[in-house]
């Protein structure tokens, strides 16, 4: 048994991002999605198929490795430094390794060659020569330089970052509105000629002076997905190109997220400065988007990326950071110390070098004297003042004290561990005021890459501002488990800061105190079972990473160096070389496991879900002829559909699956204007006992248990008058489906068609009076005659089956005039005569004289309806079924050619015969398109009747009548119309009327010698009219409406006066020989 669900049904939507404080990909598709154990039968919907296909991952995934480059320069608009790119970043040329913590043995193993290359660094140009040939415009690399980095087809992705491409200073490049191409174009072609070839850009991005390259390998290439790249700018008003950073996102082998960002923050040695480096990066950070994306499970991102839902960062640029709390002088005397090395002494550039020294050196002891002096002077003193103490505290120290009171380091490193912990930037990170979030950099092992002499390797800013050396260029990385570890290390934090509050708000904090708490710690076990997720000295681990898609990647950085020798610009590019160990899509083998895993989820959905079957009562009525065989359809047919005619048909849903199948009819997809909702407007939609309206937009659900049925019954009748005058004109059609949707299985497109026969309603007089004898049902079983114009008689052969033809009503325009008057006129008045004249006898008949007259039962119909049997309060049956039933039989009669009495029910009374013919005619009627009398005779007519008014001798009747049918004339089909119409009038109010003798209550046909030839012509005399208002003006002013298609007045007055003379137009027919 089915039974009705009264529960809501629930909307499963698919999960959309949602933008979060920390990081985006922790709500939205990518992160992978835990199974709960509510879950008992997979879902065969895109998620799980992805899911499915996403955890046999490893039969469709490699392991493939990469070299990545990133490097960053700040070329400050100087002419030749184009000539050094390819040099530096391709070849890993320009290095000092004594000055950039290389060695031999790291640089051989670099190449991995087996032959040393001491030769070539031996046979290198050495720096005095290199300096001598510094010119503007020229490569100032050293020559027979071999390159002590990784470089050419040994690295597989090359990511330059440079800043001040073009004059940034000026207020022309910094505010302009558009990005020059030309400039960019310089530097790719720069790139792409140094590359090896196959080598494709696969990213780009320029903002003013900031620029951008993505190289490719042929081999990497094909594996770069979603490329979106953006920019920000922080500079001018904090928006404007001339400070800020441009960032590139891309995804190698479906499974890795990349991002690169290539930054310059604002500049200055201030405070101030300070804090605006730092809200640089963090609007950086915010306000990167990039374009969203499919990830591994196959769902669209509603919302883009942004810089943090990546899986591996690189963040490289002029960050500007600078060496805080010392003396510049002394930073540029001590590391000139190790720059003065790579000179000979008798070179211009050495004896510089031992200019600054010497002027540094001297600085510095005076600060060192003036100490010393300070503080002997106030060892002897008895007396001490606070001013004293407080200026003695707040003198900064110098370096000398710093290193072991020894002017001059042993070594390199020695001074850079020194100068370090006045880098603002390392000062920002500890103090989480920015990149703290689990960014990380290389050692640094080289020299502070700005600001140099440009032509020089190692001489410092000798101008007269001397700007103290600073590591102002930097490359940061880091990675999806460097993110997470900082947040999972704030939230710890947060949590103890907690816990630490409650302790004091309760005062557990003070429980110390009370002897008789005792404390069982153990130092060496206490905490062992902890698995603290992120260990920044655990170098086993730190460089594995699981990322968004749930794949594990390893990254390593090999190099991070300055290239000390690359002379064109006052700062020394920078670059760093990772190698990334990822896991690679392979399209063949996820399309195959794709395949695999669609065909196992199908067959365990097709096993689980709810299943119905859906049975067609197949039906076919004796007398159908039409080219459809309803055993060969797969749908509902419903034959030959008639106006007014119903048809029934009924469905059977069984469920056939293992488990209850919640179903209901949903609302069909339509197009443009159609009648939406469940079903068709032609249809009546009945299940299990409940009638649903066709417009509704769902049914109520249906539960079946499996075994149990339910039954669906469609009624289809054509009773609106626009629908039929639609499917006449060929403007729809009987041809629609039905959804049935099933909860958690699928849909059921159930066809329902039928074959519409056309009729004569909506068709107008003239097209009508060519309808040959046999009606319009004659003219659908013909064949079109191919070398005539017109239909010919149907085919006697029996190899042609007899087919139905649509008829619009411009096709009976090519057919000649076989009739004065549309045939089924007469057919349909001549039966109103007939049993109005019926009607009155069965009626004298059967109420004697003798019964009560007052009684209401008693008093005739045409007595209490002035214009029976046309006025619709008479006719009471007409709401229902076996009254559409009927007028349908009447209407097809008519179109067949057929007696339209002898169509209807033998058991419907004579009395409801006669209505439901004067309610067909009224129908037919009020559908002529033109009406009997059509607008232009009308408005002749009118005039007529309007001069005639005016006379002061008023036309007889008679004459008013004639010269009605003059004017009707002109048209003979619409005159003949009138003369029936009218003719049939005045016989029912003669029936009705007049006082009828015995001999005529037997009388069942109305033809008297000369009586129809004297009412055509209006000879004779109607009889008395009734009391109250006369039947002859009632049922004038009844048809006046449907008979003459006048057009709409202007006013009340005038529809007042128009309905008027209507009505008095057709009087004229019904009165006889009297004055006007």
């Amino acid at each position: 048994m089915a039974r009705r669900s009264q529960d809501t049904a629930i909307t499963r939507s698919r999960t959309t991002s949602a933008s979060t404080t920390g990081s985006l990909m922790q709500d939205v598709p990518g992160a992978w999605p835990s199974r709960t154990s509510t879950e008992e039968q997979p879902r065969s919907d895109w998620a799980s198929l992805s899911q499915a296909l996403h955890a046999r991952r490893a039969e469709y995934v490699r392991q493939k490795q990469v070299r990545i480059k990133v490097g960053t320069w700040n070329v400050a608009a100087y002419k030749g430094t184009v000539k050094d790119l390819a040099g530096w970043f391709v070849e890993g040329k320009g290095v000092t390794e004594a000055l950039a913590g290389l060695t031999v043995n790291d640089q051989t193993q670099s190449h991995g060659h087996d032959v040393p290359v001491h030769s070539g660094l031996d046979e290198r140009e050495d720096v005095a020569a290199q300096e001598a040939r510094y010119a503007r415009k020229q490569s100032t690399l050293p020559r027979n330089d071999p390159g002590s980095l990784p470089g050419n087809d040994d690295i597989g992705l090359y990511v330059l970052g440079l800043q001040e491409v073009v004059d940034i200073n000026s207020f022309t490049e910094a505010l302009r509105p558009f990005t020059d191409p030309v400039i960019a174009n310089k530097w790719k072609d720069a790139v792409a000629t140094a590359l090896p070839a196959g080598y494709t850009l696969v990213a780009e991005q320029q903002l003013i002076g900031m620029l951008l390259l993505i190289f490719a390998s042929p081999d990497l290439a094909k594996d770069v997905r979603s490329v979106s790249t953006t920019s920000v700018g922080t500079g001018i008003a904090g928006y404007m190109g001339n400070k800020g950073a441009v960032t590139a996102r891309i995804i190698l082998g479906e499974t890795t997220r990349l991002v690169f960002i290539n930054c310059h923050l604002s500049a200055g040695a201030d405070p101030g400065a300070l804090e605006r480096r730092n809200w640089d990066a963090a609007q950086i950070v915010a306000r990167t988007r990039f374009a969203p994306i499919t990830d591994a499970m196959e769902l669209q991102q509603t919302t883009g990326e942004q810089i943090g839902d990546e899986d591996f960062a690189f963040w490289c640029g002029d960050l500007n950071y600078r060496l805080e709390g010392i003396p510049g002088d002394d930073v540029r005397r001590l590391l000139m110390l190790h720059t003065r090395n790579e000179y000979d002494l008798s070179q211009r550039s050495a004896q510089k070098i031992e200019n600054e020294l010497q002027s540094a050196t001297a600085s510095v002891k005076r600060r060192v004297e003036d100490r010393l002096s300070i503080s002997s002077t106030t060892s002897n003193e008895s007396r001490l003042s606070t001013d004293s103490r407080t200026r003695h505290a707040s003198t900064p120290p110098t370096i000398v004290d710093e290193i072991a009171a020894s002017e001059d380091p042993t070594s390199l490193q020695t001074t850079i561990s020194s100068l370090l912990p006045h880098d603002e930037l390392i000062q920002q990170m500890k103090a989480r005021k920015a990149f703290h979030d689990g960014w990380r950099e290389g050692p640094i092992n080289f020299l502070p890459t700005y600001k140099y002499d440009a032509g020089s390797v190692g001489v410092f800013d000798s101008s007269e501002k001397k700007r103290a050396p600073s590591w102002c260029d930097r490359i940061l990385y880091r990675t999806r488990r460097d993110r997470l570890a900082y947040e999972a290390k704030i939230r710890d934090e947060e949590l103890a800061r907690q816990r630490d509050e409650e302790m004091r708000a309760n005062g557990t904090d003070q429980a110390g105190q009370d002897e008789e708490i005792l404390y069982d710690y153990d130092p060496d076990t206490d905490g062992a079972e902890a698995n603290d997720e992120y260990d920044e000295h655990d170098d086993d681990g730190a460089n594995r990473v699981v990322t968004n898609a749930g794949f594990e990647d390893e990254i390593v950085l090999e190099y991070y160096t300055a290239h000390q020798r690359v002379l064109s610009s006052d700062h020394k590019p920078l670059d760093a070389v990772f190698k990334l160990r990822y896991d690679c899509v392979i399209p063949e083998l996820k399309a195959k496991v794709h395949a695999e895993v669609a065909k196992e989820l199908d067959k365990e959905e097709n096993e689980s879900r709810p299943s119905v079957t859906v049975v067609v009562d197949k039906h076919r009525d004796s007398m159908e002829q039409s080219d459809e065989d309803p055993a060969t359809f797969e749908g509902v047919w419903l034959g030959n559909v008639k106006y007014a005619v119903g048809k029934h048909r009924s469905l059977t849903v069984a469920n056939t699956g293992r488990v209850p199948a919640t179903f209901r009819f949903i609302e069909r997809p339509v197009a443009g204007t159609a009648h939406t909702g469940v079903a068709p407007k032609w249809v009546n939609l009945t299940i299990d006992g409940v009638e649903t309206a066709s417009s509704s937009k769902s049914t109520e659900p249906i539960t079946l248990e499996p075994g149990d049925t339910c039954a669906v019954e469609l009624e289809v009748r054509i009773w609106d008058v626009n629908t039929s005058h639609d499917l006449n004109e060929g403007l729809l059609e009987l041809d629609d489906i039905l959804v049935l949707r099933v909860d958690g299985g699928r849909d059921h497109f159930i066809p329902i068609r039928g074959n519409w026969l056309a009729n004569s309603l909506g068709r107008s007089i003239g097209r009508l009076t060519r309808i040959p004898e046999g009606g319009i049902r004659k003219l659908q079983r013909q064949r079109p005659d191919s070398s005539k114009k017109s239909p010919t008689s149907p085919a006697s052969s029996k190899s042609v089956s007899p087919t139905l033809l649509k008829f619009p009503p411009s096709a009976l325009d090519s057919l000649p005039v076989s009739a004065a008057a549309p045939r089924l006129l007469p057919l349909l008045t001549r039966a109103i005569e007939e049993l109005s004249i019926q009607v009155v006898a069965e009626w004298d008949m059967t109420h004697s004289a003798g019964d009560n007259a007052t009684a209401e039962e008693s008093i005739p119909p045409w007595k209490r309806y002035p214009s029976w049997p046309f006025d619709k309060a008479c006719w009471t049956e007409r709401d229902t079924q076996q009254w559409q039933e009927a007028v349908g039989d009447a209407c097809n009669a008519m179109d067949s050619d057929q007696p339209v009495e002898a169509s209807l029910p033998l058991e419907l009374p004579r009395l409801q015969r006669l209505y439901v013919l004067a309610a067909t005619l009224m129908l037919f009627l009020e559908q002529l398109p033109d009406g009997v009398v059509d607008a232009e005779l009308w408005s002749r007519i009118d005039a007529h009747m309007a001069h005639a008014e005016k006379l002061k001798t008023k036309p007889s009747v008679d004459d008013r009548r004639l010269a009605v049918l003059e004017i009707m004339a002109q048209i003979p089909s619409h005159s003949v119309c009138l003369i029936l119409i009218t003719s049939m009038i005045e016989r029912v109010v003669q029936e009705t009327a007049a006082p009828q003798r015995p001999e005529e209550h037997t009388q069942s046909s109305p033809r008297r010698p000369g009586g129809s030839l004297r009412r055509m012509t209006g000879l004779g005399r109607l009889p008395a009219a009734a009391d109250g208002e006369p039947a002859s003006h009632a049922i004038a002013r009844v048809f006046a409406s449907v008979v003459v298609k006048a057009p709409a007045p202007s006013s009340e007055r005038a529809k007042v006066l128009q309905e008027k003379r209507r009505t008095e137009m057709l009087e004229l027919f019904l009165r006889k020989d009297e004055p006007g």
